[in-house]
């Protein structure tokens, strides 16, 4: 069920990058070419949730990924990148390596060649980020 939704999300963050548009505009319009995601509540939040943070999750990614600037990374990359980094800052409910993993998966589905293990990577880099800052007190939050 969130597999299948977070799939939607992703088309969705890619959409909006492509058109430079936002998620009041987004969200209607993929709905007119998809069907409903079978979670809709988490679909909306993260669309919305990673729009909302876009600019603290493209630094983080910045941060780990030391050669790769954001706006440079392929877009099909860049947006999983920001849906993964959305899920390890603030998905409490969903583990580091289940977040990982599902990034790695729409990579692997929807990206290059090598774009499951570029995303990886970077991921990885950004949950040792992320625990670091735990371990030292802030919540999981960009």
């Amino acid at each position: 069920m969130r597999r299948e939704s977070r799939e939607k999300v992703f088309q969705t963050l890619f959409m909006m990058d492509a058109l430079g548009v936002g998620p009041d505009e987004a969200i209607p319009l993929f709905a007119l070419t998809s069907d409903p995601p079978s979670d809709p509540d988490y679909y909306a939040e993260a669309v919305r949730g990673v729009w909302d943070r876009r600019e603290e999750i493209d630094s983080l990614i910045g941060e780990a990924a030391e050669h790769w600037r954001v706006e440079r990374m392929a877009l099909v990359d860049r947006n999983i990148l920001r849906l993964g980094a959305y899920e390890l800052s603030v998905g409490s409910d969903i583990p580091f390596a289940v977040a990982i993993n599902e990034a790695v998966e729409l990579g692997k589905r929807f990206g290059a060649e090598d774009s499951g293990a570029f995303i990886n990577g970077i991921l990885d880099r950004i949950s040792e980020i992320l625990r670091k800052k735990i371990s030292a007190g802030d919540r999981r939050e960009v």
